[in-house]
């Protein structure tokens, strides 16, 4: 990154705007980016809703394709939001929003989660909140509408993901769950709330948990009579997820099989390490060696999240002096145990301004209270530093380059959980796994990412079954992934029914991984004995987020 402020262009103005844009039409996603002028209300989730913001992505589009790129970066910025506006119309005229109902990225989910990332430290702060509780009912309202037209037309997601988000929303609902707990946890570091506030706090947080218990009602009683039994989505709705997920176009059976090459590389990579941590062993004996050593082992969320914060900072600070070049506003990030029981790992961006600092969620499943080092090492670096923070934070931080768009909004998953995955193995690389249970970990979360890829594939796209008995679905995708994960029960059905829920995302993280290490080598390759690794990681994170064939192309130039 430069120091000199670059002059906005005409494109830089065009996503500026649109940022402008989707921050008045999607609050919540205004709230991720630290947008809090409209925290008070959720966008429409109704069909009116969403053709509105269609007609918004197709008058964008018109004016990015009559513009001229000045520079580079213009030209980064039209193909990418070009691409992005684009994919999104396409989603669109499939009807996808028709059928946007899963057990982790859904209105479901997002109405509720946006809570999570709200200030909360003063008198005013509580009651925002406490406005936004009351707008729960009308956005679950509107929500239920669209999923009331999908069933008119369709176009409905499957029943397993329906009966399951049921569930969720009990534990929203509960007398503990969030809705009960979160208006009972208000406390602002000032003092106790306004008996006024704190009245309306309970009474829309009440108001909000009984939309929820009525949208579970017609999830129920309605929509899971019109749901499939199928939870594969089928080949053409899947490659738009694919693109979606990646920002890149890839052949779907060969990564299919390369899946299926990278997972038994990972095995047999496994294998070699578990004989390192006991002679002789197998990767499931090394696995319960490792589980019975008490020295490797966390009991409670709050042993795990201070064990986070403190291997976060000191990567930080190692990493800061040798490695990267971390700017001040970037060192800080703030692991934190999530409010929420249902199994993801996360991490959150900061604000535009820093005020909320990065943030590294993980949402321990019901019942789980012991966590293993060897195994969690990788997932800190993977969500922190040098993984999602540094990434993401970088392009924050990157103000005087970026427009709004490419700083906040841009991107995809195969970029992120690439990079993330690439880090992992970098840290390998600079020494941080040099304990041989902390690389049986690493390995155990690349293995899973690279079974998720023959899975998300082999389900929805209805491959045959590795073992030549019919084609994958669910029971098969379960004893598939218990076979390659070394993780709770709970965690593994989880996971599966996330993919079943939310296809061509899960292989993003392999598929980013190996596009990303593709570009590092033609990049050194290009380069020659000219080549700094420092200096490629530095060029790539400055771009900031983009579609991994936009990176392509960007970093071909």
């Amino acid at each position: 990154m430069t120091d000199a402020p670059r002059t906005p262009t005409p494109i830089d103005t065009i996503a500026d705007a649109w940022v402008d844009t989707l921050a008045e039409l999607e609050p919540s996603l205004a709230t991720y980016i630290g947008r809090f002028e409209y925290n008070d209300r959720f966008g429409d989730y109704s069909p009116a809703g969403q053709e509105r913001l269609a007609d918004e992505a197709r008058t964008v589009l018109t004016a990015l394709d009559a513009a001229t790129p000045v520079d580079a970066i213009d030209a980064v910025t039209k193909e990418d939001l070009s691409r992005d506006l684009r994919l999104e119309l396409d989603l669109y005229d499939a009807k996808a929003h028709l059928r946007d109902l899963n057990v982790i990225a859904s209105p479901v989910q997002n109405i509720r989660a946006v809570f999570d990332l709200m200030p909360t430290a003063s008198v005013d702060d509580w009651s925002v909140i406490s406005t936004r509780l009351s707008a729960v009912p009308g956005a679950i309202s509107a929500y239920i509408e669209t999923l009331r037209e999908g069933i008119a037309e369709g176009v409905v997601p499957a029943r397993r993901q329906v009966t399951e988000t049921v569930t969720q929303i009990a534990r929203y609902t509960a007398k503990d769950g969030f809705f009960a707990t979160f208006a009972g946890d208000a406390a602002p570091r000032e003092g106790q709330l306004p008996a006024s506030i704190a009245r309306d706090l309970a009474d829309n947080s009440n108001a909000a948990r009984v939309a929820y218990d009525e949208l579970a009602q017609f999830l129920a009683t309605e929509l899971a009579p019109a749901a499939p039994e199928k939870d594969a989505v089928g080949r053409e709705l899947y490659a738009l997820h694919s693109r979606r997920f990646l920002g890149a176009t890839i052949d779907l059976d060969e990564t299919y099989e390369w899946g299926r090459e990278e997972l038994a590389r990972m095995v047999a990579e496994q294998t070699s390490i578990a004989n390192e941590i006991k002679a002789g062993a197998s990767v499931e004996e090394a696995v319960e060696f490792l589980e019975a050593d008490a020295s490797r082992k966390l009991v409670g969320t709050e042993a795990l999240q201070r064990w986070m914060q403190e291997t976060s900072d000191r990567a930080v600070e190692e990493l800061g002096r040798s490695h990267f070049d971390i700017a001040e506003p970037i060192r800080r990030l703030e692991c934190m145990i999530a409010p929420t029981k249902e199994g993801g790992i996360y991490y959150t961006g900061p604000t535009d301004d820093f005020s909320r600092p990065g943030r590294m969620w993980w949402s321990v499943p019901e019942g789980v209270e012991t966590f293993d080092t060897w195994r969690e090492l990788t997932t800190v670096y993977h969500e922190g530093i040098p993984g999602h923070h540094l990434q993401i934070a970088q392009a924050v931080y990157n103000r005087a380059q970026l427009n709004s768009w490419r700083r906040l909004l841009g991107g995809t998953s195969g970029h992120a959980e690439g990079w993330a995955l690439y880090a992992e193995r970098l840290m390998e690389q600079l020494g941080y796994l040099d304990d041989p249970a902390d690389r049986l970990g690493m390995l155990d979360g690349q293995r899973m990412r690279a079974a998720r890829v023959v899975l998300d594939i082999g389900v929805h796209l209805e491959k045959p079954r590795l073992d030549g008995e019919g084609t994958w679905d669910h029971d098969y995708a379960l004893d598939f992934m218990r076979h390659n994960v070394n993780m709770s029960d709970e965690f593994v059905q989880f996971e599966v029914n996330r993919y079943l829920g939310w296809p061509g995302q899960a292989p993003s993280y392999k598929v980013g991984q190996r596009i990303w290490e593709q570009l590092r080598d033609d990049v050194k390759a290009r380069e020659g004995a000219d080549f700094d690794i420092k200096a490629f990681h530095k060029r790539a994170l400055d771009i900031g987020g983009v579609g991994l064939d936009t990176l392509k192309a960007a970093l071909a130039s």
